[in-house]
């Protein structure tokens, strides 16, 4: 089963800001969620900072560094 997080990042390296908007069963709600949050304070300001990540579900995603060999 798959999952689809929602995020909003702006600003530089050194000024990153991150935040963790949501999980949607389906990219439509996801893509439901960024036309109701797009207007509000702060995400207005930065239209182009949402992203939606397709997951898989009890399975690892970050499989970089830290020795991961399989």
């Amino acid at each position: 089963m798959n999952v689809y997080i929602l995020q909003h990042t702006y600003g530089d390296d050194e000024t990153e800001s991150y935040k963790f908007l949501g999980v949607f069963e389906s990219k439509i709600e996801a893509e439901k969620a960024i036309e109701f949050l797009k207007n509000l304070p702060g995400f207005r300001d930065y239209p182009d900072g949402f992203s939606i990540g397709k997951y898989t579900l009890n399975e690892i995603h970050w499989r970089e560094g830290f020795g991961w060999d399989a």
